[in-house]
């Protein structure tokens, strides 16, 4: 497949510089999301079309799954995707197949401009240039596309107000938008809120919001270009809605927040019946603090060793870390009870400290931890209580 799609690059930069004149049409394409989770806020891409040679499309958002370690590369942030030119046919045909809203949008640009375009997407897709470190919210395939359109145009575009705008009473963030996009997608939204901190919070801009391609579809129309329109005219290529290739609502059942709570409601009827009886459940206890030590550990690599955007400062990490696992280990341990109290006499502070905090932290929280820091709470001041009654 690279050597076809590099095969095709060289007979497509061939053809534009002939014919990149006023018998080419450039369009900003804008793809809305499908159902997997990497496309829940959508594609972009540049379309060339070329009078009598058909249409090619400027693609910034293929990743190849069979490059040595890419798990383990994608969770540290090195997320290397490609710039590739691909037919424009079938670029479009496997979104259209999947009934994902495609729109295009012509771009205002004269001879001159349309050239630059052109030769500098050219240059992007050369093997030596079509690789790029790729950044979920600040260089991906929706912002690429549209620093090259303002490079060729020679002035900054001014984009229209985004839906986000409009629709939101709170400002608009990276982790605000995340959610609406994801909201039929609870448990990866989940893991988002887990995994990225404080970074994601802040008050974005109007061009920083373009990240998600399905903002910017409803920016573009009325963007500026200088004093000129940059938009001559949209095309719906596929006149879907919206949201029809995403999947539906998760039942509320199995949504983070029923099953924290559910979870919640366990510990809480645990906890009652251990002090009842003076005895702290030493296996539900290893198994609680261990998982959380295991999301403590994640939050360790992501925050110490992974060059994602936004995982450090994370404020949860107060709550999960690598301490966790004091109690999974040592509570079974006799001579070790002394150790295990004055850990959870610390987190139990630490977690109470948290909790009257988080308002006024630059980070903001899953409902769903709420019902996980109160079990939390729950066994340590279980074990604290416990503790001193049977040493008395």
């Amino acid at each position: 497949m690279k050597h076809l799609l590099t095969i095709f690059a060289i007979c497509l930069t061939a053809a534009l510089r002939c014919f990149a004149q006023s018998d080419t049409t450039v369009y900003f394409a804008n793809i809305y999301p499908g159902s997997d989770i990497y496309e829940l806020e959508g594609h972009s891409a540049i379309l060339v079309d070329i009078e009598g040679r058909g249409l090619a499309a400027y693609n910034f958002g293929v990743f190849d799954f069979d490059s040595p370690n890419f798990v383990y590369r994608f969770v540290k942030g090195e997320t290397d995707y490609m710039a590739v030119a691909q037919p424009g046919d079938y670029f479009l045909d496997h979104y259209i197949r999947h009934g994902r809203r495609v729109v295009a949008h012509e771009l205002n640009l004269d001879a001159a401009q349309k050239k630059r375009l052109i030769d500098m997407l050219n240059e992007k897709i050369r093997p030596e240039n079509r690789v790029y470190r790729y950044n979920y919210v600040k260089d991906n395939c929706a912002t690429r596309p549209l620093g090259a359109v303002e490079a060729a145009i020679g002035d900054s575009i001014t984009l229209a107000p985004a839906p986000s705008e409009a629709q939101s009473a709170w400002p608009v963030t990276f982790r605000g938008i995340m959610r609406h996009y994801h909201r039929n997608y609870p448990w990866y939204q989940f893991g988002i809120d887990l995994a990225l901190g404080s970074g994601i919070d802040y008050t974005l801009s109007r061009r920083e919001i373009a990240f998600a391609p399905a903002e910017l579809d409803a920016m573009l129309p009325n963007a500026k270009a200088g004093d000129k329109a940059l938009v001559a005219r949209s095309i719906a290529i596929n006149d879907a809605a919206p949201d029809a290739a995403v999947q539906g609502p998760t039942p509320w059942y199995l949504t983070p927040l029923f099953v924290c709570w559910a979870f919640f409601a366990l510990t809480l009827t645990l906890t009652i019946r251990d002090i009842r009886r003076r005895k702290v459940t030493r296996w539900f206890d290893a198994a609680f603090f261990g998982l959380l030590g295991l999301t403590g550990c994640l939050l360790t690599f992501l925050i110490f060793v992974s060059v994602h955007e936004a995982t450090s400062p994370n404020w949860l990490y107060p709550w999960l870390n690598p301490f966790c696992f004091i109690p999974t280990i040592f509570i079974w341990i006799k001579k070790a009870r002394t150790f295990v109290m004055c850990y959870q006499m610390t987190n139990f502070v630490v977690l109470l400290a948290l909790c009257a905090l988080w308002p006024f932290l630059p980070q903001s929280g899953n409902a769903a931890f709420l019902p996980l820091v109160g079990a939390e709470l729950m066994r340590s001041f279980s074990y604290i209580y416990i503790s001193k009654r049977t040493l008395c």
